[in-house]
């Protein structure tokens, strides 16, 4: 599958289907009436699209001189020149690496001390997109724009150029908040509601690709939900209005001159515009801004777990009936879930009012959740729904934490060694020769898989050598003959699967629903 590249085409379209329908239906009419057919009047014809407008030039000019180039330079290693390098090379080709190496081996080019080969730096420069959304000189762009910038320009459509503060970002939604200093207001655009935008909506995106400058095209929305595995709150909108390299950070907006989008990413094996772009929903992006511009630093809501979808053979040995919800593979110890009540098997179907429908819903829904809320969240345990409240607390506070604590565990009392056989796997028990063959960390609980048929279903889930069972069926496994007396418990209540709760070498836990022999 081609990767999103970090960083389609708008044609006059028919007008409102509406005319047409109704000169259609006036024709059937004088059809029906010549013959012996009686006339039956027909309702209005509702119009179908919203009629397209004759240019979208009010619109441009209406919004263009709040889009502005962002332009940042940073001090990196330089790869392109050096002592060695004869002064008749060509610098910025494709070529440079070559040469930089070709010398590199004859020992030219670099000098060295006492660490090893030493580059001289040089500045770096790059372009991308941003837009003003206060007339006091608050800008908004992605966060992979500025990166580790040392030096951010911001180049207005006047050609005027204002030096930028970097005053807050966040990478996990790619964004970020500057401020300039003008001598008078300055033009600013507003976010909308991108909820309200429809998939098949015409929407324009204003940009500065390839560093061309201000740039506009139009298109349509095409989807919404999109999940381009470019982190946790992926939610992107997609478009194919043309965005390239050099838009990122660029708004997308309505046919109302708001901002429903911030372009972020295409789907491209070229790196140029294949018509699928992506753009980050304002819905998601304005309260971000607003809590950088206040505190300089992004504060979400936090429950304190770790959760994994829901396959249909886990709803069936859950008795879900069908896969819906979060699956909880874990509860931090110090998270909110934890006093809940919230347990490693639960499966989270609701949140705040919110319904989960699928694992990707839940770290929005929670990050979106202003801190220190009290939220009703509904579980399914045991095959029934409950409804627990949680006192959300902050994100950056749990990950601190957690940063903290790692490598910290309870030591496991040493069981008798034994083996088993079940499922395609062989067991024993997780005692210090175990634990140190398969560099097991300390605080891991269960029964470790020595061995698994490479044509068992294990095999298919990805069970190895050196896993640890730590439960099946949400209920604790101690010793390896644990595992068959479950099987068997399970295949006499009438279960197609069994729930594993399968921990790696290092305690991070998943799980994994096996068939029931």
């Amino acid at each position: 599958m081609t990767k999103p590249v970090i960083l389609a085409k708008g044609t006059s379209a028919p007008r409102s289907l509406a005319p047409r329908l109704r000169r259609a239906s006036a024709a059937l009419l004088i059809a029906l009436g010549a013959g012996s057919a009686t006339l039956v009047p027909l309702a209005p014809v509702p119009a179908l699209a919203r009629a397209t407008p004759e240019s979208f030039a009010d619109l441009a000019g209406q919004v263009s001189d709040a889009v502005v180039n962002i332009s940042v330079s940073q001090a990196v290693a330089d790869r392109r020149t050096g002592p060695g390098l004869s002064p008749n090379i060509p610098r910025g080709t494709p070529f440079d690496d070559l040469f930089e190496e070709f010398f590199r081996r004859r020992g030219q080019g670099q000098g060295q001390d006492e660490s090893g080969p030493q580059r001289p730096q040089r500045r770096s420069n790059s372009l991308g997109s941003g837009f003003v959304i206060d007339p006091s000189g608050i800008v908004v762009t992605n966060n992979h724009v500025v990166g580790d910038a040392t030096d951010v320009t911001v180049i207005f459509t006047d050609g005027s150029r204002l030096k930028a503060e970097i005053i807050g970002k966040d990478s996990k939604s790619d964004v970020a908040v500057l401020r300039v200093k003008p001598e008078k207001p300055l033009k600013a655009v507003k976010f909308g509601d991108s909820n309200k935008t429809r998939v098949g909506d015409w929407v324009m995106a204003v940009g500065n690709p390839f560093g061309l400058g201000g740039t506009v095209t139009v298109g349509i929305l095409s989807a919404r939900n999109r999940n381009i595995n470019s982190g946790p709150y992926d939610d992107y909108l997609q478009t194919d209005a043309s965005i390239n390299r050099g838009n990122s950070g660029g708004p997308l907006f309505n046919m109302d001159g708001e901002v429903i989008g911030v372009n972020t990413a295409i789907l491209s094996p070229s790196g140029g515009s294949v018509g699928i772009g992506f753009a980050s929903p304002s819905n998601v992006i304005a309260p971000l801004v607003e809590q950088l511009q206040k505190f300089g630093e992004t504060r979400r809501g936090w429950l304190g777990v770790k959760i994994q979808a829901v396959d249909d053979d886990v709803a069936d040995s859950l008795g879900l009936g069908k896969a819906r919800g979060a699956l909880v593979a874990g509860v931090d110890d110090k998270g909110p879930a934890k006093p809940a009540g919230i347990k490693a098997g639960d499966v989270i179907v609701k949140f705040d009012g919110n319904e989960v429908k699928t694992s990707t819903d839940l770290p929005r829904i929670v990050a979106s959740t202003a801190v220190g809320k009290e939220v009703d969240v509904a579980i399914v345990r045991g095959g029934k729904e409950q409804t627990l409240k949680v006192k959300l607390g902050r994100l950056e506070d749990g990950e601190r934490q957690a940063s903290l604590n790692s490598g910290r565990n309870d030591a496991v009392p040493e069981p008798r060694t034994t083996t088993q056989k079940a499922l395609g796997m062989e067991f024993s028990n997780l005692n210090d020769a175990n634990r140190s063959k398969y560099a097991i960390k300390e605080g891991v609980k269960g029964v470790v898989v020595t061995n698994v048929d490479p044509n068992s279903p294990a095999a298919d889930k990805r069970i190895q050598a050196g896993d640890t069972i730590v439960e099946i069926n949400q209920e604790a496994v101690n010793q390896p003959v644990d595992v068959a007396n479950k099987m068997k418990t399970a295949k006499e209540q009438g279960r197609k699967s069994a729930l594993f709760l399968v921990a790696n070498s290092q305690g991070e836990v998943r799980f994994v629903a096996l068939p029931v022999e």
